[in-house]
């Protein structure tokens, strides 16, 4: 029985895994991309909007083949784990960038100029004014992105990886039944309910700074 069996809690491990190092290291990269999207120096303004262009303009899947597959051909090796970790980090980053990008462009300029006035800053007013506001504005964004991520987590089986859909084939074909199917499709749905719950809570406890 698919429950019972212990690769199936082991996929899993591996989704909550994708899940985590995705989610803590693109949130902050997708940051300062965003804030060099919107800088005063051109080519950095350049650089970060190609790499959001070409990141976003591809495939996740894509990506994590060319990382583990396509890469060996100029030295550059990666195990699986550390191709998916990078792939999703450099692919994610590019989707919050776009997001905090819009959340800071919606910021009256009036505020930057107060707080300079009163003799802030840049980084107490990023920190004190307006990064606050920021993420309240974004929150709804990127809550879906982060319901994306954890279905998403299902591609790192087109490299190998044992996560939950893998297992759940393996299982399919010893047993002739759909069961197993369900079983995954119910662990997804249950870690989507959960993460929505926690996000609308997050959402209401910041609606103070609407």
């Amino acid at each position: 029985m698919m429950l019972s069996n212990p690769m199936f809690y082991q996929g899993l491990l591996i989704v909550f895994e994708v899940f985590t190092i995705t989610l803590v290291a693109s949130l902050p990269l997708g940051l300062l991309i965003a804030l060099a999207r919107l800088s005063r120096l051109a080519p950095l303004r350049w650089l970060a909007q190609v790499y959001i262009t070409v990141l976003r303009g591809t495939p996740l899947l894509l990506q994590m083949t060319f990382i583990y597959f396509g890469l060996p051909a100029v030295g550059l090796v990666f195990d699986r784990m550390p191709a998916v970790y990078i792939a999703f980090v450099l692919n994610y980053a590019a989707y919050f960038a776009e997001i905090y990008r819009g959340g800071l462009e919606s910021i009256p300029k009036g505020q930057f100029e107060a707080a300079r006035t009163l003799g802030f800053s840049t980084a107490t007013t990023y920190r004190r004014i307006i990064l606050p506001q920021v993420v309240k504005r974004v929150l709804p964004p990127i809550s879906n992105e982060v319901i994306t991520l954890v279905k998403d987590t299902s591609l790192v089986y087109a490299l190998g990886v044992n996560d939950i859909l893998r297992v759940t084939q393996i299982e399919m074909n010893k047993t002739a039944s759909l069961m197993p199917l369900l079983y995954s499709a119910g662990a997804y749905l249950i870690l989507v309910i959960a993460l929505t719950y926690i996000l609308q809570r997050l959402e209401k406890r910041l609606a103070y700074y609407a």
